[in-house]
């Protein structure tokens, strides 16, 4: 890094947080050439993250971590709450009692702990010789980079130029989709304000979701709270529907027709991106095309590791189909899914209950779902060197089972769930969805969803709220142009084991995805490339030592498992850890998957 260098941060959400507190861990090393960071931040609010912020979420939506699941920071959650007032706290949704743990609280408490955090981090820098400049309601877009010696300029809406030395893109959620209001089509949830009625009016017709996800919960329980309320008697929670609100209910279309898992205790507490295998070991399981198979991957790391937990937790059958080695992925997908499978997703729920239940409140844990957590995790770190034929297996099956399993649905968000359904307020429809045109003189978006064996039908809703997920950004969407334009960033892409078979294995539908470039042909994974550093892969294949992009929705097709909070800890670690090497080693760190590694094994 240059001599007391100016570094830019674009976006003050959780990313920005624990870069900052990495960056803190490794003041004494890097004070002496980073001198100034400077901060910007769309929103008003610096250092809450999309999520959390009360500007977009809503008193009735919780998070799904807790406290002893936090990576560090200078204060726990459940610390930091403990020591609010009793105002504050109702304010932010935390009822009476003692505060504990393992709870689960709302997501404006846990916005406004990581404000608290974030406010404690940017003093400490400012106390080791590092001045923090912060800069919110002020929206970056673009940036150019301007090479060895002009280093990156970024370009505010209101059109100035600021010069730094280096870059990091922490810009967190983005929807390139826009709201239809007119035809009450939403693209996300968010702002959840958007789709809530003015007070003492009412909602009073079905309304559809795209997607059974903790998303989909969000929409409604700020929904359900707002045309009901839930009555707990008796140790039975009921959903009573207020007057006005006769013919309220929502409709979730879910693909496979599931809901999500429900929370689950855990062993340990953080994830560990070589928990269940060591870089060495991993790095002999690339063949000599320089693959990591899934294949191999499964039998040689999953299977034992996976045999040991169902042993565990007492699942002998699965431990005895581990115990063959015809028994592989794509069967362990298909049979754990399926086991999640019920005629009745609600009363399928139910039955979970009492074992989640009996998990989390005597603190036993689910080996199984909490293993393949790390497993996919540490897989997560090293997805380039999958083949394209294998990103797309991951893609298509496993990710969606995994998202399944460790979505861990709150249970007294499941409780509520099951009082609507109950009630008859909460349905579930399973089927392929397509959303259709909607006519602005109708008010209505239509969907046609496919059942199994093809038969369609056609549902209309005056409101329809996507909550299918952040999906990965294309580069068009990228949202500095500059960058594209100029070839600093390209669409992240992976070779293919057998290229002469690609057009077989991608499906009718994603052929699209194909890419041919400098006689080689790619499959598109989504998102933008970067290097193990999260150094931007220009159209040169070049890592950018001054542009890093650590913003999910850009990274996801190399990184496609950087869910939640412990992974914004771990990515910033791993970018001071770089920056780290490059200080030793007098140059940046070679885009070598080998030595790039090595990084991890320090996080």
């Amino acid at each position: 890094m240059d001599h007391r260098a100016h570094l830019a941060i674009i976006g003050s959400g959780p990313s920005c947080i624990y870069f900052l507190k990495h960056l803190i861990d490794e003041a004494d090393a890097l004070s002496a050439c980073l001198g100034e960071i400077s901060i910007f931040e769309k929103s008003p609010l610096m250092g809450v993250g999309m999520p959390y912020s009360p500007a977009t979420t809503d008193r009735y939506n919780k998070s799904n971590i807790s406290s002893q699941e936090l990576p560090d920071l200078p204060v726990s959650f459940a610390d930091w709450l403990r020591g609010q007032k009793r105002p504050l706290l109702e304010a932010l949704a935390v009822d009476g009692g003692e505060i504990e743990d393992d709870e689960i609280y709302g997501r404006l408490a846990l916005g406004r702990y990581l404000r608290a955090q974030y406010e404690t981090l940017v003093l400490q820098l400012s106390k080791s010789g590092i001045t923090v400049h912060e800069h919110p309601s002020c929206d970056i877009v673009d940036a150019r980079d301007d090479g060895p010696d002009g280093g990156v300029s970024v370009f505010t809406a209101e059109g100035s130029r600021h010069p730094f030395d280096r870059v990091i893109i922490a810009t967190g959620h983005r929807w390139p989709k826009e709201d239809r209001p007119d035809v009450g089509y939403f693209a996300s949830p968010w702002p959840i304000s958007k789709l809530l009625p003015e007070q003492g009016e009412t909602w009073n017709f079905p309304i559809g979701t795209l997607g059974a996800s903790l998303s989909a919960f969000d929409v409604i329980a700020s929904l359900a709270h707002r045309h009901g309320r839930f009555v707990e008697e008796g140790g039975v929670t009921t959903y009573v529907p207020h007057t006005g609100a006769e013919d309220f209910k929502i409709v979730m279309h879910a693909g496979h027709g599931r809901l999500p898992h429900l929370q689950f205790s855990l062993e340990d507490m953080t994830r560990r991106i070589y928990r269940h295998v060591d870089r060495e070991r991993l790095l002999e399981l690339v063949d000599s095309h320089g693959f990591l198979r899934l294949d191999t991957y499964f039998d040689k790391v999953c299977r034992p590791a996976l045999k040991q937990a169902f042993l565990k937790d007492g699942m002998m059958e699965m431990a005895a189909l581990l115990a063959d080695g015809d028994f592989g992925l794509r069967e362990f997908v298909q049979r754990m899914s399926g086991a999640h499978d019920f005629a009745d997703a609600f009363e399928g729920m139910r039955h979970e209950m009492s074992a989640a239940k009996e998990s989390v409140e005597h603190a036993k844990p689910i080996h199984w779902k909490e293993t393949i957590d790390d497993l996919v995790y540490t897989l997560n770190f090293h997805a380039e060197r999958l083949p394209a034929e294998d990103h797309i297996l991951l893609q298509s099956r496993v990710m969606p089972f995994v998202m399944n399993v460790i979505a861990a649905m709150p249970l007294d968000s499941g409780v509520k769930l099951l009082a609507m359904h109950d009630a008859g307020r909460l349905e579930l429809m399973s089927g392929k969805v397509t959303i259709t045109e909607g006519k602005a003189e109708e008010g209505m978006t239509s969907i046609v969803v496919e059942d199994g064996s093809g038969k369609q039908c056609t549902v209309r809703y005056r409101m329809f709220v996507d909550c299918s997920g952040q999906k990965a950004l294309e580069l068009d969407e990228y949202p500095f142009p500059s960058l594209v334009k100029d070839g600093t960033a390209r669409k992240a892409r992976a070779r293919f084991r057998e290229p002469t078979h690609a057009v077989k294995v991608v499906p009718e539908e994603k052929r699209g995805r194909l890419l041919h470039e400098d006689r080689e042909v790619y499959y598109q994974i989504g998102g933008v490339e970067i290097d193990g550093a999260y150094r931007l892969i220009g159209s040169d294949g070049l890592p950018n030592p001054r542009i890093h992009d650590i913003a999910f929705p850009h990274t996801s097709g190399v990184r496609p498992y950087s869910y939640g909070l412990q992974s914004c800890s771990d990515t910033g670690a791993i970018l001071v850890r770089s920056w780290i090497e490059e200080l030793k080693q007098g140059a940046p760190v070679q885009n070598q998957p080998a030595e790039i590694t090595q990084l991890y094994e320090k996080v």
